[in-house]
């Protein structure tokens, strides 16, 4: 089945921007080489890769990539990849499980997307390519007709983790998905232990996703690789701000940041 490729453009200080799927092996190994710039360089983390200088991993060629491209310098300077559920059958799980037990989420497989990876160019965080990304998300999700979007989100742990267990523990409860969508971590962080009562400052990314709708699965995992706390989101798509949603799918009209 081919997937439906959308192109928008998006002026933002000067910058103009396309998102579009990856369509070709030269354009993921720019993406690969987008996130080991971000992930390994500027926030440190260890992984094994084959390589150098690329973030490649095995659930790679099984995802499609969706990437975001500055005009004017042609390249790429934002990154989301994507695991249809089809795709995640064929190489036998989601990400997701390897940091947490999904059992409760089994009669979603059919439906569900996963997303991860995602990253910007640091001289891009302007607004205008995380808006991009979300709108070549849900574009993909109405396409191909997916109910379900799950991926996990990353809180950096640089200050020894006291953030992300503020974060959980100050969290909004109605922010929280029904104990039928509840994931369970394999390494939890212990949140009771690290949170000292400081106000909590929420990632973009997780604003985000709490702003379109989207439910915490449970308590934060740790991952040692990265050095972050993850959450794992569920967003379906019938729960998606109506008011996001007209925003978002209109692949046709300029999006501004």
């Amino acid at each position: 089945m081919q997937r439906h490729l959308i192109e928008n453009t998006v002026a933002s200080q000067r910058v103009a921007y396309t998102v579009s799927l990856a369509r070709s092996e030269d354009e993921v190994r720019e993406a690969q080489r987008l996130r080991y710039k971000v992930f390994v360089e500027e926030l440190g983390a260890h992984i094994q890769t084959r390589t150098a200088d690329h973030d490649i991993d095995l659930f790679d060629p099984f995802c499609e990539h969706l990437i975001v491209r500055e005009s004017d310098a042609n390249r790429i300077v934002g990154t989301y990849r994507i695991l249809s559920p089809e795709a995640a059958r064929r190489v036998g799980s989601y990400y997701s499980e390897s940091e947490f037990y999904i059992n409760r989420l089994q009669n979603l497989r059919s439906r569900m997307v996963e997303v991860g990876r995602s990253c910007i160019h640091p001289d891009h965080r302007s607004g205008a390519v995380i808006t991009l990304l979300w709108a070549g998300l849900a574009d993909y999700m109405v396409s191909n007709g997916y109910e379900y979007l799950m991926g996990c989100a990353s809180i950096g742990m640089a200050d020894g983790g006291h953030n992300a267990a503020n974060l959980f523990s100050q969290m909004d409860p109605a922010h929280m998905a029904p104990a039928e969508y509840r994931a369970f971590p394999q390494h939890g962080l212990p949140f009771e232990r690290l949170t000292n009562g400081q106000p909590a400052l929420i990632p973009p990314l997780i604003k985000g996703y709490l702003r379109v709708g989207a439910w915490i699965c449970g308590e934060p995992a740790w991952d040692p690789d990265f050095n972050t706390a993850d959450l794992l989101m569920l967003l379906p798509m019938s729960r998606m701000n109506p008011r996001y949603m007209r925003h978002f799918i209109k692949p046709a009209d300029p999006l501004t940041a």
